[in-house]
């Protein structure tokens, strides 16, 4: 798997870094039980500290994307990884679309709460 970050990408690196690999869940790039490059292949492939792809994976495994299994290395999950990461990237628009238009996190959380209640 090939990952690609944008030389003008905004956020912390750990954060291209799992978007990159939730974009490819949801492109189908990467398919159920795939297995993702070990953290030193892909940090030596992006030119970043090993503890950056390490904090990355991190949070795709907290996002129930991926397992990571110590000797083993990370695949993603089976287990509707695709849905999760589809809804991820929507939320993450959400908020980028509010902060465009002023709405600040409180604002926007009370939306979302009265709109699913």
């Amino acid at each position: 798997m090939l990952i690609r970050l944008p030389a003008d990408g905004e956020g912390p690196l750990y954060e291209q870094i799992a978007g990159a690999v939730r974009r490819a869940i949801v492109a189908g790039e990467l398919g159920s039980n795939e297995r993702l490059p070990s953290a030193r292949e892909l940090a030596d492939a992006l030119d970043v500290n090993l503890h950056t792809v390490l904090r990355a994976y991190a949070q795709l495994r907290d996002d129930g994307l991926i397992d990571v299994r110590r000797g083993r290395g990370a695949t993603v999950r089976s287990d509707g990884a695709a849905a999760r990461s589809t809804i991820h990237d929507r939320a993450a628009e959400l908020v980028a679309a509010a902060r465009r238009e002023g709405i600040g996190r409180r604002e926007l959380i009370s939306l979302i709460e009265r709109i699913s209640a």
